[in-house]
């Protein structure tokens, strides 16, 4: 018990010290109790965020704010509009369309299931095959009606969205304009000697914000990368396939994994295992190994400085709190701990009473 006591003596002895686990501890509140009801302002200013690396560079060549603010606004703007208007109507037909289709890949599935046991009679039985049929004909009953819920919840989910469309664009624009009164409003609350969480945001502000206009890149080349291969190659349901490879790149290790079982099962429903089915899978491969050595490495280089394990644990944790935005946001959060940690001062032991 003396030994806990010491260590909040020494830790906690520092008012900046306080103030930093103050913050830390409101900001995890915050998110954790009110973030389904903040997520569009959380949203916003994350976007905002982002933008403000583009209208601090036109800044330094000379423009006012306000016209930096209003172009970068623009493009966003319109940028967004392609996104709703032109890729989201294509995704949206290509997946009804590999929809429509799943039946006859599930029958053509289970017909070469069942001929494994004569090819392979000493690895899986009629029984076994048997066995994992009726197993992913349970999952596919269990696919389906979860389908039909979110069809029939599909009405709020598109009052969400509206909302979303209406308010965050509102939002950047404000965030993105009003950010010095923004700021000197919350400066007004923190204390004036703060070199500890000052240190701190420097450090988050300089690896979070190369991360994540970095990934964005990684993204949109990824994506482009992949949707003119499987074009070319003609493989059915190309701009899904590609959208869903260059998201994949959000989770590190985990999603270059997941992601290639659907290109290969898609590319073996069309050829089979025929020719353009192995160059499908080896230019698939190519990308995927272009992108970790040498698309990575250009775009971020040492900045994210975070073992494997702890980027790992950082998407299991945030992951499980904050579902899919605790994933797109797991290495960011990571480095703000790592950056909290590298930041708090070592203290040398109390000295022992006399």
């Amino acid at each position: 018990m003396r030994l806990i006591t010491d260590w909040f003596k020494r830790t906690f002895s520092d008012p900046q010290i306080v103030f930093l686990t103050l913050v830390l501890a409101i900001g995890f509140a915050v998110v954790l109790t009110m973030g389904d009801m903040l997520a569009p302002v959380l949203a916003s200013a994350v976007i905002a965020y982002l933008l403000e690396g583009l209208v601090v560079i036109l800044e330094d060549r000379g423009l006012p704010r306000w016209i930096s603010v209003t172009l970068v606004f623009v493009v966003f703007v319109l940028f967004l509009a392609l996104v709703l208007f032109g890729l989201m109507p294509m995704l949206s037909r290509q997946v009804t369309e590999l929809i429509q289709q799943l039946p006859v890949m599930i029958s053509v599935g289970q017909q070469a299931l069942m001929t494994l046991p004569e090819r392979f009679p000493d690895v899986i039985s009629p029984a076994q095959a048997q066995e994992i049929l009726d197993g992913i004909r349970r999952e596919i009953g269990s696919y389906g009606q979860e389908v039909l819920t979110m069809s029939i919840s599909s009405v709020v989910g598109v009052l969400t969205i509206v909302v979303y469309l209406v308010l965050m664009p509102m939002l950047v624009f404000f965030f993105l304009k009003d950010k010095d009164i923004i700021v000197r409003w919350f400066s007004n609350f923190m204390p004036t000697e703060r070199s500890l969480a000052n240190l701190v945001w420097l450090e988050v502000d300089r690896q979070i914000a190369n991360y994540v206009r970095g990934k964005f890149w990684e993204i949109i080349i990824v994506w482009a990368a992949s949707f003119v291969a499987f074009s070319y190659f003609g493989l059915q349901y190309a701009m899904l396939l590609a959208v869903i490879v260059g998201l994949s790149v959000v989770v590190p290790y985990v999603g270059a994994t997941v992601v290639t079982f659907p290109v290969v099962l898609v590319a073996w429903f069309q050829w089979g295992w025929g020719q353009d089915f192995i160059w499908v899978s080896v230019t698939y491969l190519i990308i995927q190994a272009l992108d970790g050595n040498v698309l990575v490495p250009l775009l971020f280089g040492e900045v994210v400085n975070l073992h494997p394990i702890a980027i790992i644990v950082a998407i299991l944790v945030f992951g499980g709190l904050w579902g899919f935005w605790g994933v797109f946001f797991a290495i960011p959060l990571a480095t703000l701990v790592n950056a909290v940690l590298r930041a708090w001062p070592a203290r040398k032991p109390l000295p022992k009473p006399a």
